[in-house]
């Protein structure tokens, strides 16, 4: 018999509605986490947008 150390572990992977009942609390505090970086990340992505508007505003604003 393997013990639980010796098993790999499952990639963790978050759906959102998905059911959180039968999830340990470290499952949780990794999920937590992921959706930390997860958000950074689309902050990111949406600063970047925004200032690529910014400046195509800019540019195609006659005055």
């Amino acid at each position: 018999m393997r013990d639980d150390e010796d098993r790999p572990r499952r990639a963790i992977a978050h759906e959102i509605g998905q059911p959180l009942d039968t999830l340990s609390l470290a499952d949780l505090d990794a999920r937590i986490a992921l959706l930390r970086a997860e958000i950074v990340r689309i902050e990111a992505a949406r600063a970047a947008k925004q200032a690529a508007q910014g400046a195509a505003d800019a540019f195609f604003k006659r005055g």
